[in-house]
């Protein structure tokens, strides 16, 4: 009787504790934010010869096809003029914009507990990309992507606690006008979510109406640009070495209206920038310090991120290579290159070329992303949802980046070693008593702050596994990602807000 009632005990207890272990932890063991920086692909001569590299491209090739605006403000601050329609720009100059340049800043969450400091040695991930196809959830298969996909991946989002920001990830194929679209793409993030936002203008003329948007959608008039809660992504270069007349006036645009931009510089190795992988670096950084000159020509100071993105082709057949050796390689030499000169910096990981949630998705997916996040990149782009080669999105993609995010949260938080947590008496008290260590005050102390528990990856033994129908991860992210979207539905615009929106702009939704 005695013997049952301890049995009894003994398995209340452990039902006890695997039930908190299924909650939701009272202390995040993986929190958003850690440091990184302790891998380094360069060496210091390493990163001096490709930065003067850099400096020496823009001072003696310079920047091609420059807009007059641009060229003016250029040479009024000491550009010169090579002759042949390219501005130099002299390396004092350069310097000069990188000491002026903001160096850490906030990113603003509409919900400002969301909201997150961009620089010095943290990291996030979060989203970017222009997937123009999504994989369906019934079929799994791929077909465009529309407006309603944009919707329910913000949405989905909303709920993941490793989605640091949120830029639209897709763009809405079923809607033709450019206006249409930039407005309801806005307003798809502004309604599903308080995160910290980005999106893409397709002409500068579009920012200075929807900042009406945002105003509404921020209180009142100019209270957006108090604290802008929503990011511009902006490739004003085009590689190799030139300026892009469109994406200038943007940017120009942006600054007026007080929205952070990320200058996104996205070179392609062996295509538009050097086989060679210094070469590359080299002339990438100059591509994205050309930027940084321009923004801090129109204001200095103003908040940008340092988006160096380095991009990787097949050589043998030209096709683009996201979830590469070579891609993880150099996205972390580029934060490694950022984060030496002090700027917010900017990356890109997962980029997966895999179709389907399978094991190419898995390896390229966790090596990329592992590799950046070491690396220090301050801001992660496109690591969330995408996959084949950034054109599609992915709902079940989004639960399983999450989880592999925590993850490496957890690698980069690393070991604190502590006397407690050395754990002296513990160790003694374990092997002069029981022999193990199970149920024990510093066991439990540690089980809630310390480890990371999945909900998706499944580490069940082979027969319950199987007696459960052996599912794989595709599946559960499947079943995860339409628990989600058929029970959260969030508005977090209000009715006078929706009316006000709707009476100014053609919404779809």
């Amino acid at each position: 009787m005695a013997e049952t009632h301890r049995r009894t005990k003994k398995r209340g207890g452990r039902e006890t504790r695997l039930a908190k272990r299924a909650a939701k932890p009272e202390v995040n063991p993986c929190p958003p934010g850690q440091t990184g920086g302790m891998y380094q692909p360069l060496s210091h001569k390493d990163i001096t010869a490709i930065y003067e590299t850099a400096l020496k491209l823009l001072e003696h090739l310079g920047m091609g096809e420059v807009p007059e605006r641009l060229a003016a403000d250029l040479k009024n601050v000491g550009a010169k003029d090579r002759g042949d329609g390219r501005i130099l720009l002299p390396s004092a100059l350069v310097e000069e914009s990188i000491s002026n340049a903001a160096k850490t800043f906030t990113l603003h969450g509409k919900d400002r507990t969301r909201s997150i400091e961009v620089g010095g040695e943290r990291v996030y991930f979060g989203t970017g990309g222009a997937a123009v196809q999504t994989l369906d959830l019934n079929t799994g298969l791929y077909r465009p992507s529309t407006l309603t996909d944009l919707h329910d991946f913000t949405r989905l989002q909303d709920t993941l606690a490793n989605v640091a920001w949120f830029t639209r990830c897709c763009i809405a194929t079923d809607l033709p006008d450019t206006y249409d679209l930039d407005v309801n793409t806005v307003y798809a993030l502004l309604k599903n979510t308080t995160k910290p936002i980005g999106t893409a203008f397709t002409h500068a003329t579009h920012v200075a109406p929807i900042m009406g948007m945002l105003d509404i959608s921020a209180g009142g008039l100019s209270t957006f640009e108090e604290k802008p809660f929503m990011k511009a992504h902006i490739s004003p270069v085009i590689s190799p070495m030139r300026f892009g007349a469109d994406a200038v006036d943007v940017v120009y645009e942006c600054i007026a209206h007080n929205i952070p931009v990320s200058c996104i510089t996205a070179a392609q190795a062996g295509a538009t920038a050097p086989a060679t992988l210094a070469g590359f670096l080299a002339q990438s950084l100059a591509e994205t310090l050309a930027s940084l000159v321009m923004v801090n020509v129109i204001r200095p100071g103003f908040p940008m991120i340092f988006s160096n993105w380095p991009f990787v082709i097949d050589l043998r057949t030209g096709a683009f290579s996201g979830g590469s050796g070579e891609t993880a390689l150099l996205n972390a030499a580029s934060a490694q290159l950022s984060n030496w000169l002090g700027l917010p910096s900017g990356v890109a990981s997962s980029m997966t070329d895999a179709k389907a949630i399978d094991a190419q998705y898995g390896s390229e997916k966790g090596v990329t992303a592992l590799a950046a996040a070491l690396a220090g990149g301050n801001l992660i782009y496109e690591s969330s949802g995408m996959t084949a080669s950034l054109l599609g999105a992915s709902f079940e993609a989004f639960i399983l980046d999450d989880e592999m995010h925590s993850g490496i949260y957890r690698a980069l938080r690393g070991v604190e070693v502590t006397e407690n947590n050395l754990g002296f008496d513990a160790i003694v008290e374990a092997v002069l008593g029981d022999g193990h260590f199970l149920g024990g005050p510093q066991t439990l102390a540690a089980m809630e702050r310390d480890y990371f528990y999945p909900s998706i990856a499944d580490r069940s033994e082979p027969r319950v596994w199987a007696d459960s129908g052996a599912p794989d991860t595709w599946a559960a992210a499947n079943n995860r990602a339409r628990e989600i979207l058929k029970e959260y539905h969030p508005n977090y615009l209000d009715a006078q807000q929706e009316d006000a929106i709707r009476a100014r702009f053609n919404i779809i939704h």
